[in-house]
């Protein structure tokens, strides 16, 4: 089911995350990230068509813009009992194959996803570097049944301003994607 980023309110602090990086076995916190020109927050997962289309641009993006100081993060929350592809094994064998170059952290307990509303894979948050919320929104007009090819425009747009020093894009478009698999009884209330 595809549904539409929640669009949490601009300048709202980055929530606390300490989650495990699937790859390394490290835990990784939102501490880990003071100090960068930005910080971008990406709930995405192995299995969405809507991931998967946009995975390589979004490798881009992040190794793009790492070198410029904006720190990356996926963040996978689906309930893996449910969807075993999202499954902290595979999170690691995809991010190993893709060569993400970010780290990617596994949220069991589905409370960060629910701290940042998130809704849909992908689910892009740009955080100044005080870690507050800069842009949240789409990363292009690419979509799995559209002919547009993936650039991450939206995204980079955002970037640019944000190192820039400008305002945040006056026009932020929601994020589409698959709806976060939520584990059944923990569907947050931000949708009601």
């Amino acid at each position: 089911m595809a549904v539409e980023s929640t669009m949490l309110e601009l300048g709202t602090e980055a929530p606390f995350f300490s989650l495990q990086d699937t790859v390394t076995g490290k835990t990784v916190t939102l501490d880990h990230y003071k100090g960068n020109r930005g910080l971008l927050v990406m709930f995405i997962c192995n299995h969405c068509p809507y991931v998967k289309l946009i995975k390589d641009e979004l490798i881009r993006f992040a190794a793009d813009y790492m070198e410029k100081g904006i720190a990356v993060v996926a963040i996978s929350s689906n309930d893996v009992e449910n969807y075993p592809d999202d499954s902290p094994d595979k999170m690691k064998e995809d991010a190993e194959k893709f060569g993400y170059p970010f780290p990617y952290l596994f949220d069991e307990s589905q409370e960060v996803a629910k701290a940042y509303k998130a809704a849909c894979t992908p689910d892009l948050f740009l955080f100044d570097e005080n870690h507050k919320l800069y842009y949240r929104g789409q990363f292009d007009d690419a979509r799995p049944k559209n002919d547009i090819k993936p650039s991450g425009k939206d995204l980079r747009d955002a970037a640019d301003r944000l190192l820039a020093d400008k305002p945040a894009p006056e026009k932020q478009i929601p994020s589409i994607g698959c709806n976060i698999k939520w584990k059944k009884g923990n569907e947050p209330d931000y949708f009601g």
